[in-house]
């Protein structure tokens, strides 16, 4: 089943407003048609079984549904596509993990950066904070960073929509090293994958420590991974160093890696 999200503001009762190009997806691509279910995410935690009601745009609606809007007047008269939804169930959303888990991913070279997210997504992290770190080789366009941003985000929400999630994660701005290591201090515990950290077992014992209900964040080194000052300044920072395995790992296999043995043990 077709899922979408939107904002609790545009849930009223028994009704929920979908627009933009959400609408345009639904008509176009998907051809779906009046009477047709689909599921509808509120973004904090519930799930609504709908049922195509009408489809309309904002200038011929009249003033109930005007009310769904926010601001409303902004898009008036204006020919916005819009689809009328009927509620037939709402459940709390189960697909989510136990665990927030924040992605502190170094900036990687060409497209990896977009598989990163679509995978992690599709694992459970709930959040993406992209880092620009000592061995970092990419380097944003400053008139270009909002577009990039914007387009990370959409793969998020591709991803999210495609695996069933009940949130989109969130992809930030960039941060420096410093802003991530100090924006890391109000998780619960921070992990520092790292090819010369101790052995597998000390690893193990570390992740027995990450515990449902937690902060977790996960930081991941970029092409040629993290400095050894990095890594020091993590570790005074109360990050664990831990390790993946014998061998080396790409940036992009090791968040997948990551996220995924996170994800087994959370849920």
């Amino acid at each position: 089943m077709q899922r979408f999200f939107t904002e609790p503001k545009n849930i009223k009762k028994d009704e929920i407003i979908i627009y933009g190009s959400d609408v345009n997806h639904m008509k176009q691509s998907l051809r779906m048609k009046i009477g047709e279910q689909l599921e509808i995410c509120d973004s904090i935690g519930m799930v609504y079984l709908c049922r195509i009601k009408e489809y309309s745009s904002e200038r011929n609606m009249d003033g109930n549904v005007n009310d769904f809007l926010k601001g409303g007047s902004k898009i008036r008269n204006q020919n916005v596509e819009m689809a009328i939804l009927q509620i037939e169930e709402k459940r709390q959303n189960n697909t989510e993990l136990s665990t927030q888990i924040t992605l502190f991913q170094g900036l990687p070279k060409s497209d990896k950066m977009e598989l990163i997210i679509q995978k992690t997504v599709e694992l459970g992290v709930y959040q993406i904070i992209p880092v620009s770190t000592g061995r970092t080789i990419v380097k944003i366009d400053e008139k270009k960073v909002d577009k990039k941003i914007s387009r990370w985000n959409n793969i998020s929400e591709s991803a999210a929509k495609q695996s069933g999630r009940g949130v989109i994660p969130k992809i930030t701005n960039v941060m420096s090293f410093s802003e991530a290591l100090e924006y890391s201090k109000a998780l619960d515990i921070t992990l520092f994958p790292y090819e010369l950290a101790n052995g597998m077992s000390e690893t193990k014992e570390i992740l027995k420590r990450v515990k449902m209900g937690k902060k977790v964040g996960v930081f991941i080194g970029p092409e040629g991974g993290f400095e050894q000052q990095e890594v020091e300044r993590a570790v005074e920072a109360g990050a664990h160093s831990i390790t993946l395995g014998r061998r080396i790992l790409r940036t992009e296999t090791a968040a997948i890696t990551m996220l995924s043995i996170l994800m087994f043990e959370l849920s």
